[in-house]
């Protein structure tokens, strides 16, 4: 077996070019590719009948983010509450927490100001429009 590494991080969205957007300019990530996938391979292996999905790769340094918007569709899910099993988010460092917030378009959600745990950290979340949690802290 080989050593794994971290390739991508996905995120399924609904309206993927909201999503470019949202991530572009909120993050000034860089859309790297944008393709398409289809197919009976493909539909197998996300074990979704008759999928394809237009994917959009965003450059996050040592990171891709993933952005994925299927057809079919799926059924989307209940607000994310960070401390349900199975929760998931992306984290994402800055310079400057208490600058990227304050930065921050007023149409952006957040759970909470920046906040400094107990660990030294300085933290904020933010949702995308699709929900989806981005935890931002220091660099």
């Amino acid at each position: 077996m080989t050593d794994p590494t971290a390739h991508h991080v996905g995120v399924t969205v609904a309206d993927l070019d909201r999503a470019v957007d949202f991530y572009t300019e909120t993050f000034d990530l860089d859309v790297v590719a944008e393709f398409s996938v289809g197919g009976d391979a493909f539909a197998e292996a996300v074990a979704v009948e008759g999928a394809s999905a237009e994917f959009a790769h965003l450059d996050a340094g040592d990171a891709v983010v993933e952005l994925v918007a299927y057809e079919p569709a799926g059924e989307g899910s209940a607000d994310p509450e960070l401390n349900r099993p199975g929760a998931t988010h992306l984290g994402l460092s800055v310079d400057d927490v208490e600058a990227f917030y304050e930065d921050l378009a007023n149409d952006v959600e957040t759970l909470s100001p920046p906040r400094t745990t107990s660990s030294g950290t300085t933290i904020c979340f933010v949702s995308d429009p699709e929900g989806n949690l981005i935890e931002v802290l220091d660099a």
